[in-house]
């Protein structure tokens, strides 16, 4: 199942499919290490969902909730599965 990774759930995780976005915010995704087949984690959502922690490559980071939405996720459940069917 894919999902924005603003949508994800507090403990979801995943694998990173694409990055969207144009220019600027898509080069500061790539630079923060946000690319495809990165595994993510969705750590913590403040209270009004803006912004989010997420574990990736080791490291924490933050994201505001308008650069998660040009991120696409497919869920480490569904990836599983996927890799069953093939």
């Amino acid at each position: 199942m894919e999902k924005r990774l603003d949508e994800l759930v507090i403990g979801e995780s995943g694998v990173i499919k694409t990055v969207g976005g144009e220019g600027r915010i898509r080069r500061r995704l790539f630079d923060m290490g946000v690319t495809p087949n990165a595994e993510v984690f969705l750590r913590k959502k403040a209270p009004l969902g803006d912004p989010i922690e997420v574990t990736l490559r080791g490291y924490e980071l933050t994201l505001r909730k308008s650069e998660a939405q040009n991120v696409i996720v497919v869920l480490n459940d569904e990836t599983a599965k996927e890799e069953g069917d093939k």
